[in-house]
């Protein structure tokens, strides 16, 4: 896209579709440089509030991550595709590659640092000529995935409470496949739902508080599984032993020998995604082109280093494979704390995973609502003028209703089937990563000579970083889209790429439906290249 183009786009071209979009050709008032930036190089007003420093950019990423209750949750998942050899190795490896995803994709929110996030990007990636097109179908990727994490993660926290169910020897089935239980799994989960996303709601001044709890319990929650979890093991059933942590091997899966090692990948990828919140959140950040890249890449760092303790702890405090599918409990963490530190010690850390994974929602949800804010901003949503509308304190209170009533109904899947439900928390991993690899790709074929003053700079890394991070998230997608229970049934079948298929579809839908005028303009995506440059200049 060259200059000489942007230049010859006419005013009508660039004019603002949206109140919330800046005029590239006023001038403004501010002297609050994220301010200027944001409305002279970006196209968009200041409409949220901007009070946010790094620790709330990093704890935006770190809490929505949780490492900590990404690994007990899905566990047992990990540990049945190749064994605990293959989780280890496999977590190690994923390591490395997030880190250098995030490196990339905090170099682009450097120059881009917009509340639309991995939308945005993609747009920006796409350049003139498909930059629309990338724009929608990410924009319903990154919501969707982004809401559905939300409530998976609602369903998470019922499953701990209810696990007591087991502990307690109560005359109650925990069996997923009784309605009756599915039933009260919903409630509950609707019931942490409306806790969680209660908080959304408060002044966003209180935000800060919010951040340093999730952060706070998500460290507590780590140094008790550190110090207090190995020593109830020892004084219970005992270690495993190093051959059994390094070198052992496992097929829950029935996959095949090499495949089943690589679904090991399911898990360790989906732990550590996510990681971008800190874009969400940029426009309510001070310096926001130095401070949300920053939050992007040592949140990602951040989060896989304190992930790598617990991996192996875990694998040498768990009981045997045979005994942990045994247990009961619909969340088997919960029968080893009660094995090993007795029912009251239990209870306490049973209180600290269940509120560590309410907070994690509320973070989680403040990125959400942020991005699905940043999308209806462009016209990409239905109702899209309703949803982008800024309450008082400058909050994107309407978006926060959307996102809060789209998982609520997201968590009616479990009732039907426990199955829609885990393809559904499968499917929201899916989109994100995919759109990753998008970005990427846009950034190394399509225009690779964009994005060249973010001041969070990779240099001469920057390309061979973006082609690893292409081919990386692409490798993760084809092992997110793969059954986790072989031979495929109507009960192991993974809907997960039916589900991204209709997600698709509908970013392809609105993309021929809504009209270009609707959205933002294709000429100004070449308009914030060439201000850009400009502003750099100055």
């Amino acid at each position: 896209m060259s200059s000489t183009i942007n230049k010859r786009a006419n005013t009508n071209d660039v004019a603002p579709s949206n109140p919330l979009q800046s005029d590239f050709d006023a001038l403004s008032n501010s002297t609050d440089d994220d301010e200027r930036y944001l409305k002279r190089a970006l196209g968009y007003k200041q409409s949220l509030h901007r009070q946010w420093k790094f620790f709330e950019s990093f704890a935006a990423s770190f809490a929505a991550l949780y490492s900590v209750g990404g690994i007990r949750t899905t566990f047992t998942i990990g540990v049945g595709a190749g064994g605990p050899a293959a989780y280890w190795s496999s977590y190690v490896i994923t390591c490395i590659f997030v880190f250098i995803t995030a490196a990339v994709l905090a170099e682009i929110c450097s120059a881009l640092p917009a509340a639309g996030s991995i939308y945005f990007w993609a747009a920006e990636a796409g350049g003139r000529r498909y930059g629309r097109f990338f724009g929608f179908i990410v924009a319903w990727w990154s919501t969707t995935a982004w809401t559905t994490f939300v409530a998976s993660n609602c369903q998470a926290a019922a499953n701990f409470l209810l696990s007591e169910i087991t502990v307690f020897g109560l005359s109650f089935s925990t069996d997923v496949n009784d309605i009756k239980f599915r039933a009260v799994q919903w409630i509950v989960a609707e019931g942490f739902l409306f806790l969680a996303i209660s908080m959304n709601y408060l002044d966003p001044k209180t935000y800060s508080l919010i951040f340093r709890i999730a952060t706070g319990i998500i460290l507590l929650d780590f140094f008790l599984n550190i110090v207090w979890l190995p020593i109830a093991v020892s004084k219970s059933y005992g270690f495993q032993d190093a051959k059994y942590v390094f070198t052992q091997t496992y097929n829950e899966t029935g996959a095949p020998p090499v495949w089943n090692w690589m679904l090991s990948f399911y898990v360790t990828a989906g732990i550590l995604v996510g990681f971008e919140a800190s874009g969400h959140i940029s426009e309510e950040t001070k310096n926001a082109s130095i401070t949300a890249a920053r939050g992007i890449f040592w949140s990602a760092v951040a989060s896989a280093v304190i992930g790598f303790p617990l991996v192996i702890l875990f694998l040498f405090c768990l009981p045997d494979l045979d005994t942990l599918y045994n247990f009961g409990a619909p969340q088997p963490f919960v029968e080893i704390y009660a094995l090993t530190m007795g029912r009251g010690g239990h209870v306490f850390m049973n209180v600290v995973c269940i509120f560590g994974l309410i907070f994690n929602t509320t973070v989680a949800g403040v990125a959400s609502s942020r991005l699905i804010w940043a999308v209806a901003r462009d016209g990409v949503l239905p109702f899209s003028g309703w949803i982008s509308q800024v309450s008082a304190k400058k909050e994107p209170k309407n978006a926060v209703i959307v996102m809060h009533v789209v998982a609520a109904l997201l968590l009616c899947t479990i009732l039907p089937s426990p199955v829609a439900f885990t393809s559904l928390v499968s499917a929201a991993g899916v989109p994100t990563i995919t759109a990753y690899a998008l970005i990427a790709f846009g950034r190394f074929f399509l225009t690779p000579h964009e994005f060249r003053h973010a001041r969070w700079s990779l240099g001469k890394w920057s390309r061979p970083f973006t082609l690893i991070a292409l081919v990386w998230n692409l490798y993760l997608a084809c092992v997110l889209f793969s059954p986790l229970g072989f031979p495929v049934t109507g009960q192991t079948f993974n809907y997960s790429p039916v589900i991204f298929g209709a997600i698709t579809i509908f970013g392809i839908a609105t993309y021929f439906l809504t009209p270009e005028e609707k959205w933002l303009p294709n000429a100004r995506l070449g308009k914030v290249h060439q201000l850009d440059d400009e502003y750099n200049r100055e």
